[in-house]
């Protein structure tokens, strides 16, 4: 794609707006950037186009007129399709596609992309973990970490780049292709942006959509639609993961093993070792399994990173024993799939903390696991009310202003045995910046009551 000289306006000015900024003056464009704060308010990472010639700061989303003569959109991740500038856009027939598309252009090395709406970041780290150990130098980022735009500018001496995608990068490609591709799983997450689940799916789907000859595509067998999906896929290998019962041809978990059936053969990767906790991780353990051995990883050292990796940040993480009683962090699962899925691995007695900024979801879906697992729940945030409406009453249920509140009310009702799980269920925007700083919040004060002692 010839940058030079072409008119390119970026929609939004967080870390992906500013390294796309970067890469396309570099690349000899002429940058407008659109966001609906002020340029005193987007931070230090402007400093560097601040009075230069070829950037122009501080347009207003609502400004229309700068279509005129535009040759390409660039939004940013997390800008709607509705917004008035792209809606506009199409209408005119300006060539829009996401930082993810812009950046394959480039791209010399072959991909490995994870999405979906749970686990896609414990998968991509874990995958990352296992080529390195196996040999393989890799590039992990995307979603997680490092835009995909600001390493392409680089040398690419990498074996793989390892990519997590979310359904915002995936909403504006058109060419993007990769060697091996995964769906991991589709829920309710994200309808305000998408409008629909259906809508939703389909663009998480558009990860296949480029593959062909000698690409790899894994899908999860349970996930609704998967069906259809595998008679659409261009793939050359398609290979599915089940957690609940065995394929004819595929990886699935069978007793204390996962077995991988292949050309007549089963394949076995004992479960007793792994560290991660419950099935849906046991899922995202298939996904990279398959992943890893297609791209040349041999079992043993497949084995020896399963049997290490402890998972991520902030995603079911252990925060600490106050007097008997376990503290995990999930500041991360911000979706009521992903609270489903972490209640799911613990027995109980679990005290469960839920609440923030409401982004879709019917919570009333955990009412007999609440009922099964938990002691109490208690709901914090902007949302609160809409959730009290859908579980209030299931179980003891009690109602804070904020995460501070909540985990007092948690301290209180916790007994010896007891577990108590933030998994929000929400997003952070209500009181935080996003769910990182909101897990930190939440370590932070269980790390003050063990040092405490009380």
């Amino acid at each position: 794609m010839n940058l030079d000289g072409k008119r390119v306006l970026v929609i939004g000015m967080g870390k992906t707006g500013i390294a796309t900024t970067g890469f396309l003056v570099r690349k000899g464009a002429r940058v407008l950037v659109a966001d609906d704060k002020p340029v005193s308010e987007l931070g230090d990472g402007i400093k560097p186009f601040q009075g230069t010639e070829c950037v122009e700061l501080g347009i207003s989303m609502d400004n229309l007129d700068i279509l005129s003569g535009t040759d390409l959109i660039v939004p940013s991740p997390g800008i709607a399709p509705f917004n008035p500038l792209l809606t506009e856009g199409l209408r005119r027939g300006i060539p829009i596609v996401s930082e993810l598309e812009l950046a394959f252009e480039y791209v010399k090395k072959p991909i490995i992309s994870i999405t979906g709406t749970n686990g896609k970041t414990t998968t991509t780290a874990l995958i990352g973990e296992i080529l390195s150990h196996c040999g393989k130098t890799v590039f992990v980022g995307g979603n997680i970490g490092t835009p995909l735009i600001s390493y392409v500018d680089g040398g690419q001496k990498e074996d793989y780049i390892i990519l997590e995608v979310s359904s915002f990068q995936l909403q504006w490609v058109r060419d993007f292709r990769a060697h091996v591709a995964m769906l991991l799983n589709v829920t309710c997450d994200h309808i305000d942006y998408h409008g629909s689940l259906e809508a939703y799916r389909f663009v998480k789907e558009r990860i296949f959509a480029g593959q062909g000859l000698g690409d790899v595509a894994i899908i999860n067998s349970e996930d609704p639609g998967s069906y259809d999906l595998v008679k659409n896929l261009s793939a050359e290998h398609i290979i599915s993961f089940s957690s609940s019962r065995p394929l004819e041809k595929g990886i699935f978990v069978e007793g204390e093993y996962l077995v991988w059936r292949r050309m007549g053969k089963d394949e076995s990767y004992p479960i007793s070792g792994l560290k991660l906790r419950g099935l849906h991780n046991l899922e995202n353990v298939m996904a990279a399994v398959v992943a890893s051995r297609m791209c040349g990883c041999d079992h043993s050292g497949i084995m020896e990173v399963l049997n290490s990796f402890t998972g991520i940040g902030h995603r079911i993480e252990f925060s600490g024993n106050v007097d008997g009683v376990e503290y995990f962090d999930d500041s991360k699962g911000t979706n009521v799939d992903a609270v489903y899925r972490a209640l799911q691995s613990f027995p109980g007695p679990v005290i469960l903390l839920v609440g923030g900024r409401y982004k879709g979801g019917d919570f009333g879906v955990l009412s007999a696991l609440l009922r099964e697992r938990c002691r109490a729940v208690v709901i914090f945030g902007e949302a609160a009310q809409r959730i009290e409406n859908m579980i209030g009453g299931v179980v003891k249920t009690g109602c804070a202003r904020n995460l501070q509140e909540a985990l007092s009310m948690a301290r209180k009702d916790a007994l010896p045995g007891d577990t108590v799980l933030l998994s929000p269920g929400c997003s952070s925007f209500d009181e935080f910046r996003n769910y990182e700083e909101r897990g930190t919040f939440f370590k932070n004060i269980v790390d003050s009551m063990v040092q405490r002692g009380s």
